[in-house]
């Protein structure tokens, strides 16, 4: 590599150890990006998920950043159904239903039944039209009777008219819920209509109320296409939780390296072992941040170069910061920096504040050497 560029990359090195805030530049998001890698290959690699001697054998598979591929949704498959006996929906208008709140005297409840048996003889002779007016006619004279609707649903299915079947199922079972014969014929037109779930737990249903065999031949034309569907639902669940998991999992790993990143920021912010000194609150407040991120006391300390106490205080303030290289002591001239001293509302010095997480936790007015290594003590811990 020519040598002028590695000096010029030195130089931008450096000033991103002076001033970590540099890395946010817009301009510089490809760099901040490959910094974000490294740490993740590095944390792969701990964990013995990654060999950085060959890193071209993982430059897709892990990176931080979401594939395309996890971005698109799962396409589903086709379920292959047999779908004999389906029928385009009718659509016809809706059939005459009759009044519930209509009185059924004896008269009327005999002249339905008498229309119901000219119905049974109907449906015999393969007369279904005859037999679905008898039916209406039965229906309109006694509309509380539920084996009247569930059996013109019937004639409906023989007709090739799920959707009417439905209705007048629907209408049985509302007047007697545990009615079979309701259960039954709405299965089978919705088997008609090829909803198989829904028609097998009809026919489910009818069978434990009152199993027949049509219901057991209906159950094994239904069956096989339900559990398809079933199972075709529970694969796609299935793969759209794990894609969930990898998804999240993914995102964790990039929140984790932008974080490092951040506090590998935060800490080339301070100087371990010595005392900063600030000068605006800008600073101050750059500081605070990144002690919280990084989880360190701060000992703000206000002096002044006229202040006798001050100098008693300072050397023992420069040695506490050797001794305790994982706190951020910060020391601030209140003439130089009167911004600072007024947002803190300083009245006398030195006045040392003790700020842990971004808030104030203790603080030491005046010159008291015990009680400001004691409280550095008890809050570095």
């Amino acid at each position: 590599m020519d040598a002028s560029k590695v000096a010029d990359l030195k130089l931008f090195v450096d000033q991103c150890k002076s001033n970590p805030s540099i890395i946010h530049n817009p301009s510089l998001s490809f760099f901040k990006s490959y910094l974000q890698s490294l740490i993740f290959y590095a944390n792969l690699q701990d964990k013995g998920g990654v060999n950085m001697a060959e890193p071209e054998l993982h430059s897709d598979a892990k990176k931080p950043n979401f594939s395309n591929e996890e971005d698109d949704d799962i396409v589903e498959s086709d379920v292959e159904l047999d779908n004999t006996g389906v029928v385009e929906p009718d659509n016809n208008p809706p059939q005459k239903m009759g009044d519930p709140s209509v009185e059924v005297t004896d008269d009327k409840r005999d002249a339905a039944q008498t229309e119901k048996l000219k119905a049974v003889d109907a449906i015999s002779e393969g007369k279904l039209d005859k037999a679905k007016d008898y039916l209406t006619e039965a229906i309109l004279l006694n509309p509380t009777s539920a084996i009247f609707y569930a059996t013109r649903a019937s004639v409906f299915v023989k007709l090739s008219k799920p959707n009417a079947a439905i209705h007048d199922a629907d209408a049985a079972l509302e007047i007697n819920p545990d009615l079979a014969k309701g259960y039954k014929v709405r299965g089978m037109a919705r088997a008609m209509l090829g909803l198989w779930e829904e028609a097998a737990r009809d026919l489910h249903l009818a069978s434990k109320l009152d199993y027949d065999e049509e219901i057991g031949s209906a159950l094994k034309k239904v069956e096989p296409n339900a559990h398809k569907i079933e199972e075709h639902r529970r694969k796609y669940e299935r793969l759209r939780k794990e894609r969930e998991l990898k998804r999240n999992e993914h995102q964790r790993q990039q929140q984790k390296a932008e974080a490092q990143v951040n506090d590998q920021e935060a800490l080339s912010a301070f100087k371990d072992g010595q005392v900063i000194s600030i000068h605006s609150t800008s600073e101050v407040e750059t500081k605070l941040n990144a002690a919280t991120r990084t989880s360190r006391l701060v000992i703000l300390y206000f002096t002044a170069t006229w202040c006798g106490p001050c100098r008693v205080i300072s050397p023992l303030y420069t040695s506490l910061a050797a001794k305790y290289a994982k706190v951020v002591f910060l020391k601030v001239d209140i003439d130089e920096a009167r911004d600072v001293a007024a947002r803190w509302n300083i009245s006398s010095v030195p006045t040392l504040f003790f700020i842990k997480n971004g808030k104030e936790v203790d603080k030491v007015v005046g010159a008291d050497k015990s009680a400001l290594e004691r409280k550095i003590a008890q809050y570095a811990g």
